[in-house]
């Protein structure tokens, strides 16, 4: 067991490479827990950037004041599918707790593929079942059952109160939701805002494969996703919030859409096309030879007609239209 340090800011997190370091170093802060404070656990595959570091900040948060955060980094085979970037997935440990150690982590679980999978891969794992069929699931064959697998276990061997995972993977968080809803596994799951970079660009570690101009056509994601939940607050339906985002998404010749929809915040299930209330509009993409995913929330308002008959946007509870 060692301890990171980044340049000027003192001790750094403890780190743990096996499970009896890790073991170790939650027993020792287990034994010592004051009334209130909890484990609160951000799961990565390192190679982090600030949105990586929001929800840090946001488990230290969580935590409360005496809690412990622990950070994994673990980059999970089950999860890349063929002809995806294993290989070729960044790792920096070194500078990603360095990183950590300014975002008041605690702990760092950094295993190898026997720490994490003894005996080489699961035999038995977990289902991410309809959650998986869809959209990234797709697209991605078994790539949800390879996260949620990974999930549980990490959970299991960290034995966290509090998780803490990025609202921009939303299918992924919805299906770690469901996963700990009926398996009864006892960690609250957090859900932190997506970060984005000043020109509105999702943080990823994937944009650093993007060239300049690559950059440039990949900001349609997040510009189709405005467009898109401005006109579902205007009333236009999820026919029309899906016509407003395509329309942006075609005028980009170097986005090549992997999918575009509109679907149930609570299950990634389609929507009917008369839904109002709260959806989630997500998007995935192809800019050069990366794939991006991008997701809004939107308000779908309903169209109240009018005294001369014209329909407008209906006010919520409390508000105005």
């Amino acid at each position: 067991m060692s301890h990171g340090r980044a340049p000027g800011s003192g001790p750094g997190p403890l780190v743990a490479t096996t499970r009896a370091e890790l073991d170790a170093a939650l027993r020792g802060w287990d034994a010592s827990r004051a009334p209130g404070a909890r484990r609160a656990v951000v799961m990565t595959m390192g190679a982090l950037h600030d949105g990586h570091l929001e929800l840090v900040r946001r488990a230290r948060e969580q935590a409360g004041p005496g809690g412990q955060v622990v950070v994994t980094i673990f980059v999970n085979p089950l999860q890349f599918g063929a002809g995806e970037d294993l290989e070729r997935y960044p790792r920096d440990l070194a500078g990603d707790v360095a990183l950590l150690a300014g975002v008041g982590t605690d702990l760092v679980f950094a295993p190898d593929g026997d720490g994490v999978y003894p005996g080489g891969e699961p035999v038995v794992r977990v289902s991410a079942g309809a959650v998986g069929e869809v959209l990234e699931g797709a697209h991605r064959p078994g790539h949800f059952d390879g996260m949620l697998t990974v999930v549980l276990k990490l959970m299991h061997l960290t034995r966290p109160d509090v998780a803490l995972f990025g609202r921009k993977d939303a299918q992924q968080l919805i299906a770690v939701r469901r996963m700990v809803h009926d398996l009864d596994v006892a960690v609250d799951v957090v859900g932190v805002p997506t970060v984005r970079d000043e020109d509105g660009l999702a943080l990823s570690s994937r944009n650093a494969y993007l060239s300049p101009a690559e950059r440039a056509d990949a900001l349609a994601l997040s510009a189709a996703l405005r467009v898109g939940a401005d006109a579902g607050a205007l009333g236009a339906g999820p026919t029309g919030v899906i016509r407003a985002a395509a329309g942006m998404l075609n005028a980009s010749p170097g986005v090549v859409v992997d999918y575009l929809a509109l679907v149930d915040p609570a299950d990634a299930a389609e929507l009917a096309s008369d839904a109002t209330g709260p959806a989630l509009l997500l998007v995935a993409a192809r800019v050069g030879s990366t794939r991006l995913i991008d997701n809004m929330a939107v308000d779908l308002r309903a169209m109240a007609p009018t005294p001369g008959g014209k329909a407008r946007p209906a006010a919520r509870p409390g508000g105005t239209s």
